[in-house]
């Protein structure tokens, strides 16, 4: 399969950011990159992935947006094993914590998290955030 998803949440456009550019490594990687926000996203193309990202910022107690994002990632819970997910998202508080817990949680569900860790930015991603993203782009098409 040459599309990969990337499905993600924002608020304020940091984590749109930080997805527009890991959707440039995937076309640098050679792979057509889609970008769903998540209230579009369809859980049976991502069933059907290999590989895909998913992106949310840090929300209230450092936790994923729980109206959209949480629920959709509890249904991507049940199928993600084996499959390779890039986790991302921007903060504004708190160290990160929200992004920890959520590559335990996909850990736990036999994902294959990506250099097992998230990608986070502060706030804005700068210009050394947006490379990571990019080569975070590159990795999953090369996957």
């Amino acid at each position: 399969m040459g599309k990969i998803q990337i499905v993600y949440w924002t608020q304020g456009g940091n984590t749109q950011i930080m997805a527009e550019a890991i959707a440039n490594g995937i076309k640098a990687g050679g792979k057509d990159a889609e970008l769903v926000f998540v209230s579009d996203a369809s859980l049976e193309e991502l069933k059907n992935a290999d590989v895909f990202a998913l992106g949310c910022p840090a929300m209230g107690d450092e936790v994923l947006e729980e109206a959209e994002m949480e629920p959709f990632v509890c249904d991507v819970e049940s199928f993600c094993q084996g499959k390779t997910i890039a986790l991302f998202g921007s903060y504004g508080w708190g160290d990160g914590q929200w992004m920890r817990d959520w590559v335990d949680r996909m850990n736990k569900a036999g994902a294959k998290v990506l250099n097992n860790e998230g990608l986070m930015a502060h706030e804005t991603p700068d210009d050394a955030e947006l490379a990571e993203c990019v080569e975070v782009g590159k990795q999953l098409a090369a996957v």
